[in-house]
């Protein structure tokens, strides 16, 4: 009886097996530990410094090595299943922080257009953004900004090109516009860069007297760290 037990539980633990998306390894949870010690060392130390300014910037990790693979597999290899621990690390570093304003806060991720998310089959920012409030309790509104206009991808393309190409990309969903009066609202996306998106974004939130009161991303670029250290 013993014998069968044994290779029940075995057979058992096999079939809830699952393949790590960065290595391949068999792993019972989405990251095989050893990719998961490799990205927590992406962890940026003292990721609250950037909190500051006319639109306030809290990322949770250095963009680069094993922090740049996972979100590029993230959005480019059909492995969605990588926004959970990414959006749930985001979260954990922010409630450590406690950067919480007096108005109480709406997460709305960043959008991509209707053609792109056609071809992913997801958005990343809505993911990431799922997880993050998940863990922080935080209200999600998915549809709060709405992308009308196809933009060429930021990747490659200068500060001064981003800012054109965003011009009129968002829209404010008109719902929301009406009832977001007694709440700020807090962006999310998975890489910060030069701020173009999420500024762009901003805008557009304000002009209909929508609150903002700052941007949280996974991932920020070296240039963009470099900048919130001139600032401080």
């Amino acid at each position: 009886m013993g014998h069968w037990l044994q290779t029940f539980k075995g057979l058992a633990t096999l079939c809830f097996q699952s393949i790590c998306p960065l290595c391949q390894r068999s792993t019972s949870q989405i990251l095989c530990d050893h990719c998961e010690r490799q990205l927590r060392q992406s962890q940026l130390p003292q990721s609250e410094q950037a909190w500051q300014g006319a639109l306030p910037v809290f990322a949770w990790g250095s963009y680069g090595g094993n922090l740049k693979r996972a979100i590029a597999a993230l959005k480019y290899e059909q492995q969605p299943q990588l926004a959970r621990p990414l959006g749930d690390w985001l979260a954990q570093s922010w409630l450590a922080c406690n950067l919480a304003t007096h108005k109480p806060m709406v997460v709305v991720p960043i959008p991509i257009h209707d053609q792109r998310r056609k071809q992913r089959g997801f958005n990343q920012a809505e993911l990431l953004a799922e997880a993050f409030c998940q863990r922080t309790g935080l209200p999600l509104s998915r549809q709060a900004l709405l992308r009308h206009r196809a933009t060429e991808a930021q990747f490659g393309l200068s500060a001064d090109l981003r800012e054109q190409n965003l011009s009129g990309a968002f829209r404010v969903n008109q719902d929301f516009a009406k009832r977001s009066a007694q709440s700020t609202v807090l962006l999310l996306d998975d890489i910060y860069t030069t701020g173009a998106t999420v500024r762009s974004a901003a805008q557009v939130l304000r002009r209909h007297q929508i609150s903002v009161c700052g941007v949280v991303a996974v991932a920020k670029t070296q240039t963009a760290q470099a900048s919130a250290t001139e600032i401080s």
